[in-house]
């Protein structure tokens, strides 16, 4: 099937409220801009050489979304013009984006990532530290970083009562730190959760934004 038609389908599955981030990393220009083609804005790469090249050659309108897990020292090279970053797993990184993003007057969009798999290796905050973060502070101590929302993945599994606890856990995590720390009209309203073979259960669960990239692109070339 064409990139096209693999759109569709993904559309056809996805209520208006939720936002598609096409995953595009390790994916040719050409495979990008047939997307673009079909009015995809939205691409999510992990690598920041591959994304910064990506950003230089294609079309300006594009958003960029950061997905990978980001090593301090690279920030520097994707605040200028990055759209959302969205494993933002430690304070420590934080920290580094609003560095950055102050020495350039930007304010970033970030989402929190946090670890909600049965998995060792998966990154994020721990539900018990990402309310450390805001009870002491987080959201003043930043200024140049715009809290969007959460992001979390699901454990690698077929069994998919357990993938859909994980999400339902992370959305009552969003739900107790909007209602808490953030007033209704807050910019805090994206919970990124949901990949090609979970998105499905990810949309039940409350997700507003979901990272699909083989189902749209067919397997990457590596």
């Amino acid at each position: 099937m064409s990139i096209v038609n693999n759109l569709a389908n993904v559309r056809k599955q996805l209520p208006t409220h939720v936002r598609l981030v096409c995953v595009s990393k390790f994916h040719p220009d050409e495979a990008i801009l047939e997307a673009y083609a079909a009015g995809e804005r939205v691409y999510g790469e992990s690598k920041v050489q591959e994304m910064s090249g990506k950003f230089e050659r294609l079309p300006k309108d594009i958003q960029w979304h950061f997905i990978g897990h980001l090593q301090s020292n690279k920030v520097k090279h994707i605040v200028p013009y990055v759209s959302l970053i969205h494993g933002v797993d430690s304070e420590k990184l934080v920290a580094e984006i609003d560095r950055q993003a102050a020495k350039i007057g930007r304010k970033v969009n970030c989402l929190l990532q946090v670890h909600i798999a049965k998995e060792e290796t998966k990154f994020g905050f721990d539900e018990p530290e990402l309310i450390q973060f805001f009870e002491s502070g987080g959201l003043e101590r930043y200024p140049a970083v715009q809290f969007c929302g959460l992001m979390g993945m699901a454990t690698f599994t077929k069994d998919n009562e357990q993938v859909k606890s994980e999400f339902e856990h992370l959305k009552s995590i969003f739900d107790r730190i909007k209602s808490s720390y953030f007033n209704q009209s807050s910019e805090f309203k994206d919970l990124s959760m949901g990949m090609s073979e979970d998105f499905p259960i990810a949309v039940e669960c409350g997700s507003t934004m979901v990272r699909i990239g083989s189902s749209i692109f067919g397997t990457r070339e590596y």
